[in-house]
């Protein structure tokens, strides 16, 4: 297996992070009839890439984009315990290279980021149906601690 390098995403990956957004948008709409129809964007990737609070990781396989996440520093409500987190999303790793360990190596360079700014823990969503993505993440020591639900008035 080649060698996957973590690092921080730069602009000239832009052209792939927009791919990877459009690879979670696709895996998404099966689980969320909500969401509108055509091409939707969840994220300004741009701003991210250079913003303070948000560390933007890729791996890179010989110059191959693998997969992509992001940690953002949040204020938390104030009965919490902890002052802030750090909120996990753009979690994608490219078919071909599924099953390598690509979101687990990018999941420990987002708890380093966060462990040098003091912060104590990260949260994530996850489709209550996407079980692939939930046992991954399961596995990278997450645990279940709240169900969302809607209802939908018009449906």
């Amino acid at each position: 297996m080649d060698k996957i390098a973590i690092r921080k995403a730069v602009h000239s990956d832009l052209d792939t992070l927009f791919e990877f957004e459009q690879g979670i948008i696709q895996t998404e709409r099966p689980f969320d009839h909500t969401l509108k129809e055509g091409l939707i964007h969840y994220y300004d990737l741009e701003a991210m890439i250079t913003a303070k609070d948000v560390h933007l990781l890729v791996a890179d396989c010989n110059g191959e984009l693998a997969g992509s996440g992001y940690a953002r520093i949040e204020g938390v409500k104030n009965y919490l315990k902890h002052p802030q987190h750090a909120y996990l999303g753009f979690m994608y790793v490219k078919p071909a290279f599924r099953g390598m360990g690509v979101n687990q190596m990018i999941i420990d360079g987002l708890k380093q980021w966060c462990r040098e700014r003091n912060i104590t823990e990260m949260r994530l969503e996850v489709y209550d149906e996407n079980l692939g993505a939930i046992r991954a993440y399961e596995k990278a020591g997450f645990k279940r601690i709240l169900t969302w639900m809607r209802v939908g008035l018009d449906d």
